[in-house]
Formats: structure tokens, C-alpha cells, sequence
């Protein structure tokens, strides 16, 4: 009896302390866990965060991979630019806009008093004296002609009288055409000068032939001028403007006409202008070997002036290169990262090279290869495991 309810509490006693020992471990769960190694993400297959990480496969796109750029310079665009000169010699009474003015086309902006004026006005005037007279002389030959030609009819005089009437009488009308034609080329050069026909001591207006702005002047009141082909002032329209540069014979082949160009002036720092090719020069440069190249740009507002230095690039060489969204990228320390998937579940930080953006992709140097998948949706979820 004793022996039996020894056996019986050694029984209820191992019962207790087996109660009492931690469960075995669960093989399947540990044998399916992955412990991630350093610069690894591991999501388990059935967890519901896989779902939020979407991956793509590399895309290929043509982005840019050079540039041809050269120091440039802004210049008034002659097609738009005028010299004013003056029409006469005369001196100067008045200027009526300085260095800097905005003027329109048509605004006065010199008079001057000359004896020119005089001189064409005394000119037209004679010139209509001389058609009064040689009117006179038609209607006297006319009525000579007229005479001839009734001495004829009656037999009195010869018909040779008569032709030589009619000579007289065609000599006389070409003398009344040809003063008509003076008196015109008269009044037409009073007219471009801008003055009366009639009146003595008048001053000629100079107007501007251009809008723009008055870029030179070298004329000053009381100034006698009677050199006509220098140039009193000169206006340009900034409206537009261009931008020149000395293109390398080497690159010069990738330069074409029409092409846009990004222009970066040192007045504008962080600011681009943008223009298109309007001139590729003719000739190389024998002691510099470039080509001169010309741009065209609109310049609305005005901030472009002439003779500001900046950097202008005329052409971008591209190539077809390997891209991912610009949302699959890290920046960290200095260096781009992304997640490359390398199987279900499993992802690795991977340093790639970056090259140009192009929309809203960015272009792979290397890193990847074209096989390869990168995480684009989730990747701050993977950043913070």
C-alpha cells in the first residue's frame, strides 16, 4: 500500500515539473524566418505590407549625356536697331532726348536750323515761276500754231511755216512738263524734310524712325553738323535681342539652325533664358578656331542689356539610357540609394550613379542592370524596418 502511493505522488510530482518547462519551440515558423543581413529588408510573403510595395523594372528613355555651351554676350539685334543721321548741314537748335530715353516712332527728337531749307524752298518756288512761264510760252506757240495754219489754208504762207509752228509748239510743251516735274521734286524734298513750301528761316524736325531706346548720342545744342553720314544718335529695339558666342570647330557639328539654346547670364545667377539658333557663322576663326554663333531670344521686360557676359548652351547630345522614377531614389550621405528587389519579399539598398532628369525620370549610370526591379511605391516603409 505504501508502495502504491509512492509511485503515485512521484507520478503527479514529474506531471508538475513537465507543466512547469517552456513549450518546444514552433519548427515551422522558425524554420521559414529570415534574419536580414546589413543593407536588407525582409517582409514575410503573407504579411499585408508586402502589398504596399510596388517595383519596376528598369525603363529605357533618351536622356542627355553632353552639352555644347561657350561664354556668350548680349547684343542690340541689328534688324531692329537705326543710326540717326541728319538730313542737311545745319546747326543744331534743340535736342530733345538724352541717353537712356524711351522713344516712339515718329517723337521729335532734334530740330535744326539750317540754310538748306532755304535753299529748297527758294528752289520750289522757282520751280513753279518756271512752270508759269513755260505755260505762257505753250499758249503763245499754241495760238502761233493756230495762225500758221490759217496763213496756210488761204495759200499765204508756206506749209513748211507750219511745221516748224508745231516744232515750237511741242518744245513748248515739253518745257511746261518738265518744270511740272521740277516743281514735284520740289515740293517731295520739303516734304521728307518735313517743312512748309512757302515760309522763309524754318527748322527741320528730326523725328525717331523707331521705337526702342536711345542707346548713343553724340550731338549737342548749338552744335554745327555738315558731316551727313556720321550718325547723331542710335536707337535699338531691345525688344529682342541676341546672344553671340565662339563655338569650338570640334563641336560645332552638333550646333544646328533653329535648335533652342539655354542661355545663363552672370547678371541672373540661378535664372536660364531660353532663345533659338538664328545664325551659324560661314568662316572659322583662324587665330581662335571657333565658329561664331548667334542666338535670338525675346527680351519683354528689358532685363537683357547689350554687352552682359554669360554662358549659353547650344546643343545637348543624347543617348538611351536605363531610368527609374525619381520617387524610387535616396538620397543618403552624399549618395543615391534604391531598393533592388532580389526575391519575393526581399530587398536590398543598392548605391547607384545618377545621370540627367528627364520629366519625371532620372537616368542610371550604373549601379543596376536592365534585369533588375527597384521598389518606386513604399520605399519609406522599407527605410524605416
Amino acid at each position: 500500500m505504501k508502495t502504491f502511493s509512492a509511485m503515485l505522488a512521484a507520478t503527479v510530482l514529474a506531471t508538475i515539473m513537465m507543466g512547469c518547462k517552456d513549450p518546444a519551440p514552433d519548427t515551422k515558423q522558425s524554420g521559414t524566418a529570415k534574419k536580414p543581413a546589413p543593407g536588407q529588408a525582409v517582409i514575410q510573403p503573407d504579411s499585408p505590407q508586402l502589398d504596399q510595395i510596388r517595383t519596376e523594372s528598369l525603363e529605357s528613355s533618351l536622356v542627355p549625356v553632353g552639352s555644347v555651351s561657350a561664354p556668350g554676350k548680349v547684343e542690340a539685334n541689328v534688324n531692329r536697331q537705326s543710326h540717326v543721321v541728319l538730313p542737311v548741314a545745319g546747326r543744331v537748335h534743340t535736342v530733345l532726348v538724352k541717353i537712356g530715353d524711351f522713344v516712339r516712332q515718329g517723337q521729335p527728337m532734334l530740330t535744326l536750323e539750317s540754310a538748306d531749307i532755304d535753299a529748297a524752298v527758294s528752289s520750289f518756288q522757282q520751280a513753279q515761276a518756271s512752270v508759269t512761264q513755260a505755260k505762257s510760252a505753250l499758249a503763245k506757240a499754241q495760238m502761233d500754231l493756230d495762225r500758221e495754219r490759217d496763213l496756210f489754208e488761204h495759200g499765204a504762207v508756206p506749209q513748211k511755216e507750219v511745221y516748224n509752228a508745231q516744232a515750237v509748239t511741242v518744245q513748248a510743251q515739253a518745257a511746261v512738263e518738265q518744270s511740272q516735274a521740277a516743281v514735284e521734286q520740289s515740293r517731295r524734298r520739303l516734304q521728307i524734310l518735313g517743312v512748309g513750301t512757302g515760309t522763309f528761316g524754318q527748322r527741320v524736325t528730326i523725328p525717331a524712325p523707331i521705337s526702342g531706346k536711345v542707346l548713343e548720342m553724340s550731338v549737342v545744342n548749338g552744335e554745327f553738323r555738315n558731316d551727313l553720314s556720321a550718325p547723331v544718335m542710335t536707337i535699338a529695339d531691345l525688344s529682342s535681342v541676341w546672344v553671340t558666342s565662339d563655338v569650338p570647330e570640334t563641336a560645332i557639328r552638333f550646333v544646328k539652325p533653329g535648335e533652342p539654346v539655354k542661355i545663363d547670364l552672370s547678371a541672373y545667377p540661378g535664372e536660364t533664358f531660353r532663345g533659338r539658333v538664328t545664325l551659324i557663322g560661314d568662316v572659322v576663326d583662324p587665330q581662335t578656331r571657333t565658329v561664331k554663333v548667334r542666338a535670338e531670344l525675346a527680351n519683354p521686360q528689358g532685363k537683357l542689356k547689350p554687352e552682359m557676359f554669360g554662358n549659353i548652351q547650344l546643343a545637348e547630345q543624347s543617348e538611351q539610357r536605363p531610368t527609374v522614377p525619381a520617387s524610387a531614389i535616396i538620397a543618403s550621405d552624399g549618395k543615391s540609394l534604391v531598393w533592388r528587389e532580389t526575391s519575393k519579399g526581399v530587398f536590398e539598398k543598392v548605391a547607384i550613379t545618377t545621370g540627367a532628369q528627364v520629366g519625371e525620370r532620372i537616368a542610371v549610370l550604373s549601379g543596376l542592370s536592365a534585369a533588375d526591379r527597384v521598389v518606386v511605391d513604399g520605399v519609406m516603409l522599407l527605410a524605416a524596418r
